[in-house]
């Protein structure tokens, strides 16, 4: 399937989290119930973090288009279609991220959808996530592979970061969300 955007009108009922909303609570918390989860992989795409975040030298995860790379998450089955927009806000769409229709490959087979992919101009190579922003990846360990998972234990991160920064990044030491 080629990409859409997000202005395409089509109706998709999944979401495809490959950063932090890979935390089942923090994505319950952001949008409510969803009427399952799976494991996924976006194939010929490669997770980095690159996405500048409101702390200066702290990423955000992204996926970008690599020909032989996958990224594993979750999918998320939506409630109803309309419920991707209530992700928008917390996912800066459309000014930090674009969303966008992608195939990922599921054990049920190949499924449409929403992705969000950082804009070009909000990324940069200089950056590491906070450690407590991994956790929430990490927090989705029951649909990943332990190879996956063990290369996101293997990133580097910044743990240093007092309460006011993890503040403004909007995560806390002490909740899941």
């Amino acid at each position: 399937m080629s990409s859409s955007t997000a202005d395409s009108g089509v109706e998709v009922h999944y979401y495809f989290a490959y950063g932090s909303n890979m935390n089942v609570a923090r994505m319950q918390a952001r949008v409510g119930a969803t009427r399952r989860m799976l494991s996924a992989t976006l194939k010929n795409w490669q997770l980095y973090f690159d996405k500048a975040s409101r702390v200066d030298g702290v990423a955000h995860a992204n996926v970008r288009m690599e020909e032989g790379g996958q990224v594993e998450g979750v999918l998320y089955e939506l409630s109803h279609p309309a419920q991707i927009r209530e992700m928008d806000p917390f996912e800066g769409h459309p000014t930090e991220y674009c969303r966008q229709v992608e195939t990922v490959e599921t054990l049920h087979g190949p499924l449409a959808a929403w992705v969000y992919v950082a804009l070009p101009e909000k990324t940069a190579s200089d950056r590491l996530p906070a450690r407590e922003y991994l956790s929430h990846l990490l927090a989705g360990r029951d649909f990943l592979s332990y190879p996956y998972l063990e290369q996101l234990n293997a990133q580097e991160c910044i743990d240093s970061l007092g309460d006011e920064a993890l503040l403004t990044l909007g995560i806390s030491r002490s909740t899941p969300k």
